[in-house]
Formats: C-alpha cells, sequence, structure tokens
C-alpha cells in the first residue's frame, strides 16, 4: 500500500505563490508518475500535472507557464511550484500516485486528502 501526505496549501493574494509537497510512503516495489489534480466547488476533478519517475511532465494549459512540477524520487515526493496564482485557482489540490506494489504485475493508483489552496483577488 502506498500513503500520500500532502502539505503547502493555504491562502494566498492573487499573483503570489505556494508550494505544494506530497510525500510517498509506504510498501510497494515503484511508484511510477506522480502527479497533482484539483477539484473546485461545483466543477469536477481536473488534471493539473504530472510527472514520469524519468521527469516527462504534463500540464493542463491552463497553469502552462506559471506552475511546474517536479519530483525528488530519493524522497519519494513530488512538487507542485505555483506562481502566478489566480482565483481561479482556487481549489482543493489532490497528489496522485501510481504505483506497483510487490509481488504484483498491476499498477495501481492512489490519492492523497488533499489540501486547499485560496487565492484572493
Amino acid at each position: 500500500q502506498v500513503q500520500l501526505v500532502e502539505s503547502g496549501g493555504g491562502l494566498v493574494q492573487a499573483g503570489g505563490s505556494l508550494r505544494l509537497s506530497c510525500e510517498a510512503s509506504g510498501s510497494y516495489f515503484s511508484i511510477n508518475a506522480m502527479g497533482w489534480y484539483r477539484q473546485a466547488p461545483g466543477k469536477q476533478r481536473e488534471l493539473v500535472a504530472t510527472i514520469t519517475s524519468g521527469g516527462s511532465t504534463r500540464y493542463v494549459d491552463s497553469v502552462k507557464g506559471r506552475f511546474t512540477i517536479s519530483r525528488d524520487n530519493a524522497k519519494n515526493t513530488v512538487y507542485l511550484q505555483m506562481n502566478s496564482l489566480k482565483s481561479e485557482d482556487t481549489a482543493v489540490y489532490y497528489c496522485n500516485a501510481r504505483a506497483r506494489l510487490i509481488g504484483s504485475p498491476y499498477e495501481y493508483e492512489y490519492w492523497g486528502q488533499g489540501t486547499q489552496v485560496t487565492v484572493s483577488s
């Protein structure tokens, strides 16, 4: 099993920055892709950014040029640096990881508990 613990959310003014962190722990063979999703009130959860174990990244168009995803494989941690925040970035941000468990050929998906990001205009 994999546990994901997020930190770094909070309240920030528009134009400001925040850095989210998500540390993975537990018993597993490997962690493959990691990423961040968000869900605003009344909206569906959407992909924000993902990063593979090799460092390849993907972003939703609305955050390109403002957000940067990175990971430290030695620390099993993924980060999301958010700059030039806008009010429309307000949401609960969820960490996501796809992992292979020991003794299993399959990949499983895990979620963190979510961290609130509020951008005031």
